[in-house]
């Protein structure tokens, strides 16, 4: 993507908004041979995910170019706020370049759905995102929560294609669309609520999986993600979880457990807002 190597497990940052929690998360994740940092200018923690990589990457033998960041352009700085979001992003992080930028939504906040507007203000933020990539500030830019409909759009305008789309996708909602338009074109498929927010871990379907490959649902779930080149997320304030969801690389989940998990697929989202409303 955008000649950029990005890792396949990136740790999630989402709702670890605590100074203290967050550095012993990143730091659990360091240690576990996480190189990819995931943080959102709507999660209110970019500025501390800035200041704790600051902190810890000396204490592992790293440096800033060791490790990937991915944020994203808050919802209320859609169109001509777009550079302000992105110069604050930046800011926040402190560093000179973002990895990997991202719409985080095709819409604005604050306007109806069905306003038209909406694809004006993504064109306008689009555009900005390109600027920035081509100062070399951002390395690669990219969508999240886009629809096919969107992604379309998005296409028949842009300059830079979307390298990533990011968004939720587990076995009970495998986006089979959307991995087949990204595949077709070129886009990364990035994963995010991989574990259905913990509802999955109990799923009898993924258990019977686990009893027979001896290992957690969570990296059953994980794995079912990797092996089929899609990229994950995974967050936790644990140290042992943080530990526990870098180990999918090193087994192999059979094609029929592949099936058994794709055919658990029914629309289920756990993440509750819906961007196929957005015009």
């Amino acid at each position: 993507m955008s000649g950029v190597q990005m890792p396949l497990l990136a740790l999630g940052t989402y709702k670890l908004q605590d100074h203290e929690q967050l550095k012993q998360s990143v730091s659990s994740a360091l240690q576990a041979g996480y190189r990819a940092f995931d943080t959102g200018a709507v999660y209110g923690n970019e500025a501390h995910l800035g200041q704790v990589l600051k902190e810890l990457l000396p204490k592992y033998g790293l440096s800033r170019e060791d490790v990937f960041i991915i944020s994203k352009l808050a919802p209320l700085d859609h169109g001509p706020r777009a550079k302000e979001g992105c110069l604050r992003s930046l800011e926040q992080l402190d560093c000179e370049y973002i990895d990997l930028y991202l719409v985080h939504w095709p819409g604005v906040e604050g306007l109806d759905p069905e306003d038209s507007r909406h694809s004006e203000y993504r064109a306008q933020s689009w555009a900005t995102l390109e600027e920035f990539y081509a100062s070399g500030r951002f390395k690669a830019i990219g969508v999240s929560n886009y629809t096919a409909k969107h992604i379309r759009e998005l296409l028949l305008s842009c300059r830079v294609p979307p390298a990533v789309l990011q968004i939720e996708c587990q076995p009970k909602l495998i986006q089979r669309e959307l991995r087949n338009l990204c595949m077709e074109t070129g886009i990364h498929f990035q994963a995010y609520s991989s574990l259905g927010k913990g509802a999955l871990l109990r799923e009898p379907e993924v258990m019977d999986i686990v009893r027979s490959c001896g290992r957690t649902p969570a990296q059953v779930l994980l794995r079912w993600a990797v092996q089929q080149g899609i990229s994950v997320l995974p967050r936790s304030s644990q140290p042992c979880r943080v530990q526990e969801n870098a180990q999918v690389f090193d087994f192999q989940l059979s094609e029929m457990d592949i099936m058994r998990l794709d055919a658990l697929n029914c629309g289920t989202r756990f993440c509750k807002r819906d961007s196929s409303k957005i015009a």
